[in-house]
Order: structure tokens, then sequence, then C-alpha cells
């Protein structure tokens, strides 16, 4: 048991509509999501890179896949964290993003933590 807390991380999201920067009558709409990525495990470990999948309300989906997050390979020692807010487009005012953070421990140690599926949605306007 003790092995399976060696290679550990959670991953929180907390999602934002930008409308200052979408624009509705060209289907553009735009979205924050910060990220809070905690090493639970008990050996330190270097987020290496990226892999989201985005999937819009109309079936479009796209794949990113990259080094590091917005420039950087963080260092996490045990129960650490590291935050960090990006963004995307849709062209639609609902979709979801999932995907992986590529890890490697510091014996060497290569292990993926999974980002669950949570949803990117403009609020709803009242008039």
């Amino acid at each position: 048991m003790a092995a399976a807390k060696r290679y550990e991380c959670n991953v929180t999201v907390e999602v934002e509509f930008l409308p200052d920067q979408s624009d509705i009558t060209l289907n553009r709409y735009a979205f924050a999501y910060h990220i809070k990525i905690t090493n639970t495990g008990n050996v330190t470990a270097q987020l290496i890179s990226r892999h989201w999948v985005i999937v819009e309300a109309n079936g479009e989906k796209q794949e990113v896949k990259g080094l590091g997050v917005v420039g950087a390979q963080p260092l996490l020692l045990p129960n650490s964290h590291f935050e960090y807010t990006s963004g995307t487009v849709l062209n639609s005012p609902m979709g979801e993003m999932h995907g992986s953070y590529q890890m490697v421990a510091e014996d060497g140690t290569q292990f993926d933590v999974p980002i669950a599926p949570f949803i990117l949605a403009m609020p709803r306007v009242l008039h």
C-alpha cells in the first residue's frame, strides 16, 4: 500500500467565464481556469508536460500537448503545491476539459496525474 502513496498528486480546478474577452456574436467564449496541483505522495516530483482534451458542446474536439505549464516545470516537494491560471477559447458557450500531467519523481519514476473532467460554461444572462 505504501508504494501507491509514493507517486500521487491531487488536482483542483476553478473555472471563470471571461465576458470581456468573449464575443458571443462571433461565437467566441473565453474561459480562465485556475489549477492547484498538490503532491500528496511522499517523493519529490517534477511536472514535465501536460496533455489536455477540450470537447465543445458542438462535438468539436481539440488536444493540447506541451512541456510544463505556463512556461514552468515546477518541482513539487511532498505536501507542497503549485498554482497557475491559464485559459482557453471555445466556439460554443459550453464545453468540457480533462487531461493529465506527466511527472517524473526524484528516483526517476515517471507517472501520470489525471485531471478529472470539468465544465466550461457561460453563465445564464438575465435581462
